[in-house]
């Protein structure tokens, strides 16, 4: 059996290409699984480690705006296309899979071309530009919510499969519980708010966090805060002016990255993020309560739509990039964890959203396909 995974850019669209992979490879321990990316995005780090082959075509978004770079960037993606139908007609694959992004339509046309199944698998609530224009000629479309789903009326087929996440469930025992939070020198008898803007940081929750630290306003919780490794120097500075010692804040640990997110995310009380569709599906895979700041400037603001999902389920709240401020902020902190019963209940319908063994039905559907 032979695959063809296409993704690029960001762990958002690579990390579901690759889990996929792991599961056909399961089951079928000699498949040749090659990906398709560009030279660069995370793939050519992410792909290579996780153990397969990487072939890099030029490719890029679909942008409206006429100007000399975006000019060329349509002659090298039409050049790149021509590449891609190369690299397909060599491996001839069974079946080509694409996970979001601007490299699914090169990818899947020339697969298409080639009458090879192909299938698309769509994080996000609200489609991409790419999953649009494909979903019509592509097989099967596995869409990870059921707003997806119907957001894509023309879709030739969908199914409602969830989005692959490694993140799973941890039930702490009281002893490894207080010793995570000895170790981070925090207190057993306050609740954690874990605070995160996605492996680079973002600014404008950055700069709430700091005003929440100057004025001494989490009185009745704790922080674990990552700061992303590009501001944490930053920041550092910023406190050291007020005479804060970064490393010294009581009930507050900040980190420049959390290598183990998923004991501290199963540790947490309360999760603050952004709303890319992967931390989406593990908030809910670990029903855990949620506010979230969408990305402002994320293709067709699809980071709201996913936020807003969790909230009609009544399991988040939201606050607007636009509309954040370190006490808007606190003020709903404080308005959470003082209602114990709702935060338990919001953690329980995060966790009616999650959908179980996702790789299993993925890889199902997919193999329906395979002639």
């Amino acid at each position: 059996m032979k695959v063809i995974i296409a993704a690029a850019g960001t762990g958002g669209h690579i990390n579901p290409g690759i889990a996929i992979a792991n599961r056909i490879k399961k089951d079928n321990k000699s498949c040749q699984i090659t990906f398709i990316g560009t030279n660069r995005g995370l793939e050519n780090d992410l792909v290579p480690k996780a153990g397969y082959d990487l072939k890099n075509i030029e490719a890029y978004g679909i942008n409206r705006t006429i100007n000399i770079q975006n000019i060329k960037n349509m002659f090298k993606t039409l050049k790149g296309y021509k590449d891609t139908k190369k690299i397909v007609k060599e491996l001839n694959p069974d079946i080509v899979i694409g996970t979001g992004g601007y490299i699914c339509g090169p990818v899947l046309k020339a697969a298409q071309s080639l009458n090879i199944p192909t299938v698309l698998h769509e994080s996000n609530a609200f489609p991409g530009a790419a999953v649009k224009l494909l979903c019509k000629k592509t097989d099967l479309v596995l869409a990870g919510f059921e707003d997806t789903k119907k957001r894509l009326p023309k879709a030739k087929k969908i199914i409602v499969t969830g989005t692959p996440t490694k993140v799973k469930e941890i039930r702490f025992t009281k002893q490894q519980k207080d010793e995570l939070i000895k170790q981070l020198d925090l207190r057993n008898d306050l609740p954690v708010v874990l605070i995160f803007g996605g492996s680079q940081g973002a600014k404008s929750i950055n700069t709430a966090l700091i005003e929440i630290i100057r004025n001494k306003l989490n009185e009745n919780y704790q922080i674990i805060w990552a700061t992303g490794p590009k501001q944490y120097d930053v920041i550092k500075d910023i406190l050291k002016e007020d005479s804060i010692n970064i490393n010294k804040i009581e009930k507050i640990k900040i980190l420049p990255y959390i290598y183990n997110m998923e004991e501290i995310m199963n540790l947490s009380d309360i999760i603050i993020a952004r709303s890319g569709a992967m931390t989406i599906t593990e908030i809910s895979k670990l029903g855990k309560p949620a506010i979230f700041i969408p990305f402002p400037f994320a293709t067709e603001n699809h980071q709201e739509y996913n936020a807003r999902v969790l909230e009609k389920a009544d399991a988040a709240e939201i606050i607007l990039d636009k509309d954040l401020t370190y006490d808007k902020l606190n003020k709903m902190i404080e308005t959470m964890i003082a209602d114990k019963e709702k935060l338990s209940k919001m953690g329980e319908n995060a966790k009616k959203t999650s959908i179980d063994n996702v790789e299993d039905k993925i890889y199902e559907e997919i193999m329906k396909l395979v002639k």
